[in-house]
């Protein structure tokens, strides 16, 4: 349900193709995604491929690929017309060339003709000095002739500058600490703080959502937008996600790949839902959202400043929710592929059967065939198992054939939870209700955990189900 359209709203995301899709990028295209659905505005997709030896065509179709199975879509960007895209910075060099002339031409960029050598042994003596390390700017001063120019750097102007956060309030920045930074390799080579500064005004961007690992860039770049006459926009930071100890989010502790949660068997909307949870909360606490809940509730001074901290049980349990409040056939839909994997073949209306009784005990679409694999293969198990608390094994067997003869005489259309448990309640009632049905159940599942008997004669039918207690007797 988005909002009504607001075309001055325009937010981006613009993920390197140099890995794949990480939790981190999902979570700043979420919020970027959120907050243009929530105001009305336009979601735009950039890939910064300008890093021809790290971008990779594979991560790309990873990034998109995998930002698409989140639910996420764009309205600007790959794959995606519109009056500004696609978006590839490899595509645009002659911009970022326009550009990088015209801060030439105005004396606020210039071409540095320092060697590696020279800016390490600049470095190395600021060091020795305890002095924080930056450019001194010396072909800014005097530039030296008849040498090649290795970069080009952008005259940083020696002043406080500050800016309006989103998220964070005022934040003021000492420019002179920064030096002159390096902006291009040459004219049809730029780097990130540059050409990002020409794509957002060339796109219009109006609001700038990132993670506050940019925190020390956004001056950088409001000073180049001062400088080629640009509007600066809105910006907001992200707090950074956190492993449970409070460290850099890692892959010691969590899975960093978006695929491998997707591989894993969660739903994307619990995904979604969980992901947007991480720094935000909506005004009412609520944990169960759905894309459309979502949208409706999303405000970015909701945004908490503080890390936020990865807990892989919470997303269990959003998924095991989301799980439960998912149509049965459209769950049998996704759980096609893991049933596939695991050799499973079978029917629609058994596999539906299944799905109602073991929804409720699903954490992830994996559980289910790791749940039911009882049902389309034989068990195997210990005796023991069958045995309920210290119930003689003779006992067991006399009540094992008791359900036989019950089970035996019942009709098909009586082969129904409620039928069967009528069916059999005057033996429990005699025998008592874990000397039946533990076994029984143990008989059908060999599982010490499982649906209860009578789902699971339901779902079995009558001659498997026969056939598998007659089994427990001979293991007895």
């Amino acid at each position: 349900m988005d909002a009504k359209p607001n075309p001055n709203i325009r937010c981006r995301m613009a993920p390197s193709p140099t890995g794949p899709l990480h939790l981190g990028t999902a979570r700043t295209t979420l919020t970027n995604w959120l907050f243009a659905r929530a105001n009305g505005g336009n979601f735009v997709m950039r890939i910064e491929d300008t890093d021809t030896e790290r971008s990779k065509p594979e991560f790309e179709k990873d990034i998109i690929d995998g930002l698409r199975r989140l639910g996420l879509d764009w309205d600007e960007g790959p794959d995606v017309g519109g009056p500004y895209g696609p978006y590839r910075q490899s595509e645009r060099l002659d911009l970022y060339e326009k550009y990088l002339k015209i801060l030439l031409e105005k004396g606020s960029a210039y071409y540095c003709y320092c060697t590696k050598e020279e800016l390490d042994a600049e470095r190395t003596k600021q060091e020795a000095a305890k002095q924080a390390p930056r450019y001194s700017g010396r072909c800014r001063i005097a530039p030296p002739t008849g040498r090649e120019p290795q970069v080009i750097r952008f005259k940083t102007p020696e002043e406080r500058l500050a800016f309006n956060d989103m998220i964070r309030g005022r934040i003021e920045f000492d420019l002179a600490l920064s030096g002159d930074i390096v902006i291009a390799k040459n004219t049809r080579s730029p780097l990130y703080n540059f050409a990002v500064v020409v794509d957002d005004s060339e796109m219009k961007i109006s609001h700038i959502i990132r993670g506050e690992e940019h925190i020390a860039n956004t001056p950088k770049q409001i000073a180049m937008q001062r400088a080629l006459g640009f509007e600066t926009p809105k910006y907001a930071h992200l707090p950074l996600i956190l492993n449970p100890d409070r460290s850099k989010l890692s892959k010691r502790f969590v899975e960093t790949s978006m695929s491998n949660y997707f591989d894993l068997g969660f739903l994307s909307t619990a995904l979604m839902n969980f992901i947007a949870l991480l720094g935000w909360h909506p005004k009412d606490d609520r944990e169960i959202l759905m894309p459309d809940d979502l949208i409706k509730e999303f405000k970015i001074e909701r945004v908490q400043k503080a890390g936020a901290i990865f807990n892989e049980e919470k997303l269990e349990w959003l998924n095991a929710e989301h799980i439960k409040l998912m149509p049965d056939q459209k769950l049998l839909e996704l759980l096609r592929p893991f049933l596939a994997q695991a050799g499973v073949e079978a029917g629609d209306t058994p596999l539906l059967k299944l799905i109602e009784i073991e929804k409720t005990r699903m954490k992830t679409l994996r559980d289910f065939s790791a749940n039911t694999d009882f049902f389309f293969a034989a068990p195997e198990y210990k005796p023991d198992l069958l045995i309920w608390k210290d119930t003689p094994r003779p006992q067991i067997k006399t009540n094992f054939e008791a359900i036989i003869q019950v089970l035996g005489s019942l009709p098909e259309h009586e082969f129904t939870r409620t039928g069967l448990e009528t069916a059999l309640k005057a033996l429990t009632d005699d025998l008592g209700r874990g000397e039946v049905l533990w076994p029984l159940r143990v008989a059908l599942s060999g599982k010490k955990a499982s649906p209860g008997p009578f789902e699971i004669l339901w779902v079995m039918g009558k001659d498997e189900a026969l056939r598998r207690v007659k089994a427990a007797i001979k293991a007895l």
